[in-house]
């Protein structure tokens, strides 16, 4: 018995020494942000200085940037100022698509003796997309008897940024038929529809072509467009006209059972 327990001691207390090895190893965090697409090379933090480490004990340390789960790796020490700079090309777009938060997850890597910090690099989103229709044109046949009031979904428009980056409004170009509202989702996505605000009449015109455009929110602002192409369907909404009177045949003195009328119908 005395054997068993003192085998365990030993084993717990070289769990400790293990654990407080390991929280040694994770001596620190430290977090920054940039934006994407900035130029390789640019700088991100001092990283030597935040942590508290000589600029010599990074290159006699032998310090790196590791990334976890063997990622690709987009930053790096300059080991003569301390500096933590671009060193590949950041996507924010590419790597957290439409996420609300993107972190990028690093370590600080220093040897002899072995020494781990945790570097979290937040990507900021940029305007670097405009808006854009999946259509270079969207068409709509509405026959002519359509009333006032009538609603007509439109195609949405994306945006791979985010935020106040993303689509923010849609026009519709200037008509005496057609206006157009815009719906907000709980999402924040926008869906746009055109409305009818004063009748199609296709006597007087069988087509119409409107630009819709949308415009996000960044700075500068950009903006997609896409054509609308209306055409316009006939309703019988007109009676038969004749384009002349009754022009009787025979003239006073005719005995005839009745008249006979010449007419024409164009």
């Amino acid at each position: 018995d005395d054997k068993v327990w003192l085998t365990l001691f030993s084993m717990n207390r070289y769990c400790v020494v293990v654990l407080f090895f390991i929280l040694h190893l994770a001596n620190g965090d430290v977090s920054y942000s940039v934006a994407e697409e900035m130029k390789r090379g640019s700088e991100i933090g001092n990283i030597a200085k935040d942590l508290g480490l000589g600029v010599a004990t990074l290159s006699s340390r032998k310090a790196r940037i590791d990334t976890d789960k063997n990622d690709k790796t987009y930053c790096e020490i300059n080991l003569s100022t301390g500096d933590l700079v671009v060193l590949d090309r950041i996507d924010r777009d590419g790597l957290c698509g439409k996420k609300a938060s993107c972190v990028l997850k690093e370590e600080l890597v220093l040897e002899n003796p072995l020494e781990l910090h945790r570097v979290s690099i937040h990507v900021l989103d940029i305007n670097d997309n405009a808006p854009l229709f999946s259509e270079d044109l969207i068409t709509f046949e509405i026959t002519e008897s359509a009333v006032k009031g009538a609603k007509f979904l439109l195609t949405e428009a994306h945006d791979a940024d985010i935020g106040t980056n993303t689509v923010q409004r849609y026009i519709l170009q200037n008509n005496e038929h057609f206006t157009i509202n815009v719906n907000t989702q709980s999402t924040g996505r926008k869906n746009s529809e055109m409305v009818l605000v004063k009748e199609l009449d296709r006597e007087q015109e069988k087509e119409l072509n409107l630009v819709l455009t949308a415009l996000d929110g960044g700075s500068p602002q950009r903006s997609g467009t896409t054509i609308i192409r209306v055409t316009v369907l006939d309703a019988n909404d007109n009676a038969p006209v004749f384009s002349q009177t009754l022009v009787p045949k025979a003239a006073h003195g005719d005995h005839s059972t009745g008249p006979t009328c010449l007419y024409s119908t164009h």
